[in-house]
Order: structure tokens, then C-alpha cells, then sequence
């Protein structure tokens, strides 16, 4: 073949061929669902109804995100300009980062956390600031804070963490946004439920706050993938602006209504976590399993070497955990969901079993 006519390879930007990728194991999930961090049960029964009357032409029709918007908006006490709605909180990180970022701009995040942060940043800037924590996982404050210079322009901070469970006090995290007035300071509130503190009611104040939630946790809708970002109009128009109009189909967003209104399930299953949670901690100590406090709907165990012997072993059992050994600093540790009563249960028994059987010691 001649030069002339030699094929050449189409090369994307570079930050593309350097930035990390996201596999998750996902194959394989026909087993009690304790690995991802979702609802294990069901969502509530009113989006099962609203399902079952969707129309065959409803299909056919473009989503109409405003409108939930507004119904969303009007639920969490803010304006429709305050909110936009997203397809799962991935794709509001992406937003942001599409939104705020420039090559040679500085974006701050704490590690272990959420890889996809990483994922989005990395695609748009190699100014990735990433702070350790010691080995208690505690978001270290001081040396974050530290760590923010005059070229940040985007913060993202989550609380509580995935997959530590560990949370930033509102205090923190109102003091971070105002050492760093010219970045933008995500708050990702993805376990919110599960905690019950919230940055939300500040973002009227504080002109360069976002808060993101989902609604793939406590509500239940993670095959539906909506999310939502909550923060300043000023600083949301811009978000909007690279945001496809059609981003969260018209199924979840038929969905999403019905979700937020039913309440008492809601709070019904908040609750089966919260006090499966104790329950879970309680039997972690009993087995002498160490353990890092979570106020999420998880808790992350240290296992040691035989993290990845005692999750195959679960998964013999019924059971899908998730090993975090390649987080930074989390060389040896294995997460579990906590779901309603009956999956704590059954959880424990099989972690019981499985660590006689692997031969685990402290």
C-alpha cells in the first residue's frame, strides 16, 4: 500500500485518550443487590401505576422536562429556575464540567470518592487537585482548603462519600465556598436520606453553590437514570445552556412526579435503611469485622487480603458486594448496601458464612 493511500486512524483530543475510564461490574446481578448502592426493594408503588397507564403514543412524543421541573421546584421550595433536572447526577457532573472548565483551570475533589468526577474533569481540564484522606477516611478540611488556589474554578464535594459514608458538616462546606469565590462548589448529595443534613436552603446565598441529588437511592428509579442540580439561576442558566433540551426521558420524568409526592414510602424506606444501617454496624462489630461509621445506605468493611476471595464467596451465596480495593487508600476494603430489613438480614447471614469459610481473621 502506498502512502498516498495508507488508512489513517482518527485520533480524538488528547485529554480523551489520557482521562480514566468506568467500568462497572455490572454482568451478572441476578442475586440480592448488595454492591451498587440502590434501592434493593422497589420504588413506591404510585410509579408502578403511572408505568402501567403510559401510552403507546406517549412514546412517540419528545420529553417536556420543564414542567416537572417546576412540579420538582415547587416540592423542594425553590423556583423553576433554581432547578434542572438530569439524566442521573453523571450526566450533572459532566454539565458542570463542560460548563466551567477550561484547559489549565484547576478543579479540587477528595479522595476516595465518586470516580466519575474524575471521569468528567479529566476530559475537560488535567488540572485535577485530588486531596488524600489519612486512614480514618474523614474529609480532611484544612488540608482541602488549602489545596484551593486563585486558578480553581470547580469544587465537588460529596456528603455523605462513596464510598466512605463519611459526611461534611455544613459549616465545612459553606466556609469552602466562600474561600473560593470564583469557583463554582458542587455538593453532591446523592445519600441525602440517609443522612438528613443538606447544603439546599443556601444556595439563595451562596452565589457559587450547586447542589445535585438523585433520585436512583432512596427513591428507587436508578433503571430510569434522573438526577437533578439545584443552585443559583445565574449559574444554572450556563449549565442549561449545554444541556440537550431532551436529556431525561419522557418515562422518568412520568415517573419522577409520582415518585417525590408518595412521601410515606419514602419515608417508610429511609427508615428501613437507616435502622438496618445500626443493624448492619451492630453485626460488623460482633464479628469483628472493622468498619468505617457510615451515614449513607452502606457501610465499608476492611477485610484485607482476602477482599476479593470473600466477595466470590458471597456471590456464592446469593449475595453481590462490591470490592473498593483499587480506591486510592482503600487497598483491602469491600462495601455493602444496606436495604429493608429482610436484605440486612440475609446479608449478615451470608457475610457470617462467608467469612468462616474463607478463613478470615483480624
Amino acid at each position: 500500500m502506498s502512502a498516498a493511500t495508507e488508512t489513517k486512524t482518527v485520533k480524538p483530543r488528547k485529554a480523551v485518550l489520557d482521562m480514566p475510564e468506568y467500568h462497572p461490574p455490572l454482568a451478572g446481578r441476578d442475586a440480592l443487590r448488595l454492591d451498587f448502592n440502590e434501592n434493593t426493594l422497589a420504588p413506591s408503588p404510585r410509579v408502578m401505576d403511572r408505568l402501567r397507564q403510559i401510552t403507546a403514543e406517549g412514546l412517540t412524543k419528545y420529553p417536556e422536562r420543564e414542567p416537572v421541573e417546576r412540579i420538582v421546584a415547587t416540592h423542594f421550595g425553590l423556583q423553576t429556575e433554581q432547578v434542572l433536572l438530569t439524566n442521573g447526577v453523571d450526566e450533572a457532573i459532566h454539565l458542570i464540567c463542560c460548563a466551567f472548565l477550561e484547559e489549565g483551570d484547576e478543579a479540587v475533589i477528595c479522595t476516595p470518592t465518586f470516580f466519575m468526577y474524575d471521569v468528567s474533569i479529566s476530559m475537560m481540564t488535567r488540572g485535577l487537585v485530588k486531596v488524600q484522606t489519612d486512614e480514618t477516611l474523614e474529609f480532611p478540611f484544612e488540608r482541602f482548603l488549602a489545596a484551593i488556589t486563585e486558578r480553581t474554578k470547580l469544587i465537588i464535594v460529596a456528603s455523605p462519600n462513596n464510598p466512605t459514608g463519611a459526611t461534611v458538616s455544613r459549616d465545612h462546606l459553606l466556609a469552602i465556598a466562600k474561600a473560593a469565590p470564583q469557583a463554582v462548589l458542587m455538593v453532591d448529595e446523592a445519600y441525602f436520606h440517609f443522612h438528613g443534613e443538606s447544603t439546599m436552603q443556601d444556595i439563595a446565598a451562596v452565589p457559587n453553590l450547586i447542589v445535585a441529588r438523585t433520585f436512583s437511592k432512596a427513591y428507587g428509579l436508578a433503571n430510569l437514570r434522573i438526577g437533578m442540580l439545584a443552585g443559583n439561576v445565574e449559574l444554572l442558566k450556563y449549565v442549561r445552556k449545554v444541556s440537550s433540551p431532551y436529556n431525561v426521558n419522557g418515562v422518568a420524568l412520568d415517573c419522577l412526579a409520582e415518585a417525590i409526592a408518595d412521601e410515606a414510602y419514602l419515608a417508610w424506606y429511609v427508615e428501613q435503611v437507616r435502622a438496618g444501617r445500626d443493624r448492619m454496624m451492630q453485626g460488623l462489630t460482633e464479628l469483628g469485622v472493622p468498619y468505617f461509621p457510615s451515614a449513607a445506605n452502606f457501610v465499608l468493611m476492611k477485610i484485607g487480603p482476602k477482599h476479593k476471595e470473600l466477595v466470590a464467596t458471597m456471590r456464592g451465596h446469593g449475595v453481590l458486594l462490591r470490592d473498593r480495593s483499587t480506591d486510592p487508600g482503600c487497598d483491602g476494603f469491600v462495601r455493602i448496601t444496606i436495604g429493608v430489613e429482610e436484605h440486612v438480614t440475609r446479608g449478615l447471614a451470608a457475610l457470617k458464612s462467608s467469612l468462616e469459610e474463607i478463613g478470615w481473621k483480624k
